[in-house]
């Protein structure tokens, strides 16, 4: 008999008050329904689906999975073919693991606050209690359900794949969302975001279209499957949309998961690659059947370096145009106007900080900047544009017959990347963020131009004079890099 690397079943805990508690273990329901209930068995099984996949790529930046939750006879190896993506010795936080519910609506989001263990036939792992309680507290979009958790088996199936693939599991945040709000899916990504990042996994646990036939669901499928592939989520809904209106006979669904989709598409930006993995459907699996069936995609969401954010010249020329139509505009008195763009996926679509000089006959006439990953870049710098011209408290605001004396140049901040030690920084290429708590401070690359310090005095000077968290306070904080494309 396989022994559990994780059985605490015996483990007792202490609260602040000195009391001791048996901890609170969510059992595994599905054990011996959606996969075998035996211990060795269950690892033979997992292990053999791995194996399949020895030859797949191993991806070192994995943001985010989908992975199909039927049992493990009909979708085990294309969820195989996603969890052999991660690198087993990424140093992940933690899982966020986002499903749907099949048993209770919520309308809303319900986060197991009260296990601190799920169960498997191969151990325990545990959950992030602390995060899990923050979401909550963050949003009452985010509350407790236990019946969404009791029975629902999206989550806990996944499970066993982690258990095999990670010689330890990093704790987890189990995530069930039940609504078709869409300004309630928006609210959840928001709070989620800030989680959305090097040190976390996010695995969204969906199936794909529902029982019709075998040719239908695969043209069903490939349609919302590149609406996944663009990172775009208005191409996803309107692949669902198109799926629900192409009269498939007997199509349920597109995706049960369509909502966990969504939450996490409304987290992306032009920082990611989107790779698709594998489809089969129940039909390729179980050949008597071919009327009725359940189609599974995976998909793996890898974060960019922030080496592979650039503009094209195309593009640079159309933030000049945005900044100087943005002052004229305000001149005359109109608000900003949003520019056309080519593509949802264009560049200037990301979210990224900016900051915009201007000069007149080579001498500063204005700079405003603002430091964040919170709005589009070409709203950044259209709103800087203006804010540089009449706003800088240095300076007179511009008149109108100033405007062919004067150059407009704009730094634009790559995506942060999180580091965790100085040998990860490079002084003149890159900036500094560093946060601990509500506090913050940033150096961009350039100021080591103008100062002859080291990089452990960059940052010294960053954590005391920016971020008021003193000389040494950088050393527990939160360390970002990134670098400033100027033109």
């Amino acid at each position: 008999m396989l022994k559990s690397r994780n059985a605490i079943s015996d483990l007792t805990m202490t609260s602040c008050n000195g009391q001791t508690q048996k901890p609170v273990i969510r059992p595994a329901t599905q054990a011996n329904r959606f996969y075998t209930g035996d211990a060795l068995e269950l690892s033979e099984e997992v292990d053999s689906f791995l194996a399949c996949h020895r030859a797949r790529t191993i991806y070192n930046r994995v943001a985010a999975l989908i992975v199909p939750h039927a049992g493990y006879y009909f979708s085990g190896n294309v969820a195989a073919s996603a969890y052999m993506s991660l690198n087993p010795k990424q140093p992940y936080k933690r899982i966020f693991l986002l499903g749907p519910s099949h048993h209770v609506w919520l309308d809303g989001a319900s986060v197991n606050t009260e296990a601190d263990f799920y169960a498997t036939p191969l151990g325990n792992i545990p959950v992030d209690t602390e995060t899990a309680q923050k979401l909550t507290e963050a949003d009452g979009v985010f509350r407790y359900r236990p019946e969404a958790h009791a029975q629902e088996h999206c989550l806990e199936v996944q499970l066993p794949f982690l258990q095999r693939r990670f010689k330890e599991v990093p704790p987890i945040v189990p995530i069930i969302i039940s609504t078709n709000d869409f300004d309630k899916l928006k609210r959840m990504a928001e709070v989620l975001k800030p989680y959305f990042t090097d040190e976390n996994l996010f695995i969204i646990s969906s199936d794909f279209s529902h029982y019709p036939s075998y040719a239908d669901a695969y043209e069903a499928d490939a349609l919302t499957g590149k609406a996944i592939e663009t990172g775009d989520v208005s191409q996803f809904l309107a692949a669902l949309d198109a799926n629900e209106r192409s009269g498939k006979r007997n199509l349920a669904t597109s995706a049960c998961g369509e909502f966990a989709i969504i939450t996490l598409m409304l987290m992306l930006d032009n920082h990611y690659d989107i790779k698709h993995l594998m489809y089969q459907n129940s039909g390729d699996i179980d050949n008597h059947d071919h009327s009725r069936v359940v189609g599974y995609h995976a998909f793996a969401f890898l974060r960019k370096e922030s080496k592979d954010f650039t503009l094209t010249d195309e593009e640079k020329r159309q933030l000049k145009a945005i900044a100087l139509t943005s002052i004229r505009d305000s001149l005359d008195g109109k608000p900003i106007a949003p520019p056309t763009l080519n593509s949802p996926l264009s560049t200037l679509h990301s979210k990224c900080g900016a900051f915009v000089s201007l000069h007149k006959h080579g001498r500063l006439r204005g700079c405003i900047g603002h430091f964040g990953e919170d709005y589009p870049l070409h709203e950044i710098v259209a709103e800087m544009a203006r804010a540089a011209a009449f706003e800088d408290p240095r300076f007179m605001p511009v008149e109108r017959g100033e405007l062919d004396d004067i150059d407009i140049e704009i730094s634009v901040l790559t995506p942060m990347r999180r580091i965790q030690s100085l040998d990860e920084f490079e002084l003149h290429r890159h900036g500094i963020y560093i946060r601990k708590g509500y506090r913050s401070g940033t150096f961009l690359p350039q100021v080591a131009d103008e100062v002859n310090w080291t990089k452990e005095e960059f940052v010294g000077h960053c954590s005391q004079d920016k971020a008021g968290l003193g000389w040494d306070g950088w050393k527990d904080a939160e360390l970002y890099v990134y670098e400033a494309i100027v033109f």
